[in-house]
């Protein structure tokens, strides 16, 4: 189903299979359920998306832990795949992150438009 390895990849596989703004979509009702008040506007651009998604996940690892804690669980972000972050630099480990909520968000956009 997908081979990206970051989340440039991930999210011009997104775009190909015309799941942008359904990813997008998911990714605002996990932000809401998760209690945040983040949005993330439909027409964002990829590389926007990116930034945004990065900078909020900075933002709650250093202000807001338990909002970040919260959204990992929300969006069913697996302890294997964190786990397996093993950089040192702040920068680097968001951007997994980052990739790692936008893979598991694809994957149930994926899921619900091939299995209805």
């Amino acid at each position: 189903m997908l081979e990206a390895q970051n989340s440039l990849e991930l999210l011009k596989v997104v775009k190909t299979e015309n799941l942008l703004s359904k990813l997008i979509e998911q990714l605002n009702k996990d932000f809401q359920l998760s209690g945040m008040c983040k949005k993330v506007e439909s027409t964002c651009l990829i590389e926007d998306l990116i930034k945004e998604l990065t900078e909020t996940i900075l933002n709650l690892i250093q202000f807001k832990y338990d909002d970040y804690l919260n959204l990992m669980y929300r969006v069913d972000v697996s302890e294997k795949d964190l786990a397996t972050i093993t950089s040192n630099d702040l920068t680097t480990t968001v951007n997994e992150i980052a990739f790692l909520i936008l893979k598991r968000e694809f994957q149930k956009v994926w899921l619900k438009q091939n299995y209805k």
